[in-house]
C-alpha cells in the first residue's frame, strides 16, 4: 500500500474513472428490452382500440333493430301479430346472419323489404356530420350480420299471449382473429305501449 502526503493509504489501483465497454454494452441491452417491451404494449392498446370499435357499432346495430321493432309497435304502424318471424306468420326475417340492410319503404329493419347496403357515416375532421366538404367518414357495414329472433314469452313454460322476447344477435369479424365475434341483445316487447 502506498501513502500519499496526507498519510492515507490507498490500494494499488486508482479510482474508478469510467464505464467500461462491457457495461455500456449491457446497459444498451437493458433499455433496448425495455423500449420494445414497452412499443408492444402501445401495439397492444392500438388492437384493443380498433376491437372496441367494432364492439361499439355491433352494441349499437343491435339496439338500432329493438328500437325498431318497439316504435313500430308503438306507432301503430303494424299490428300485435305481425311483431314475430316470418315462420310464425308475422313480418321480421328470420333466416340467420342477414346483411345489415337500410330500412325499406315500411321504415322497419330486419323485414323483407330492407333496402341492400347500410353504412355508418362518422363525422369527419370538423367533428360535425356536414355531407359536405370536409369529407364525412364512410364505414361500410359488410363486417356484420344480424340474426332477429321473436319467440312468445315464457313462464314457468307457459306462453304468455301478449309477451314476446326479441333477441337480435349481431355477428362480426375481428382482424387477426379467425372465429367471429358475436353480441346479442336480449329484450321483451308487450302488445300494450
Amino acid at each position: 500500500m502506498k501513502r500519499n502526503k496526507t498519510g492515507v493509504r490507498q490500494s494499488g489501483s486508482r479510482g474508478q474513472l469510467g464505464f467500461t465497454l462491457i457495461e455500456v454494452i449491457i446497459s444498451i441491452v437493458i433499455l433496448t428490452i425495455g423500449l420494445v417491451g414497452l412499443l408492444s404494449v402501445f401495439g397492444v392498446a392500438l388492437a384493443a382500440t380498433q376491437v372496441s370499435q367494432q364492439d361499439m357499432i355491433a352494441k349499437q346495430l343491435a339496439n338500432e333493430t329493438v328500437e325498431s321493432i318497439a316504435t313500430a309497435r308503438d306507432s301503430g304502424q303494424i299490428p300485435w301479430a305481425s311483431v314475430q318471424n316470418v315462420a310464425n306468420g308475422g313480418i321480421f326475417v328470420n333466416a340467420p346472419l342477414q346483411a345489415i340492410n337500410q330500412p325499406g319503404p315500411d321504415g322497419i329493419l330486419g323485414t323483407a323489404d330492407d333496402a341492400p347496403a347500410e353504412v355508418l357515416t362518422r363525422p369527419g375532421p370538423t367533428g360535425i356530420i356536414t355531407g359536405a366538404s370536409p369529407p364525412d367518414v364512410i364505414v361500410p357495414l359488410t363486417n356484420y350480420r344480424r340474426t332477429i329472433v321473436i319467440n312468445p314469452a315464457t313462464i314457468g313454460g307457459v306462453p304468455v299471449a301478449n309477451l314476446r322476447t326479441i333477441n337480435v344477435t349481431i355477428q362480426y369479424a375481428v382482424p387477426g382473429n379467425p372465429t367471429p365475434k358475436q353480441y346479442t341483445l336480449s329484450s321483451l316487447i308487450s302488445q300494450y305501449r
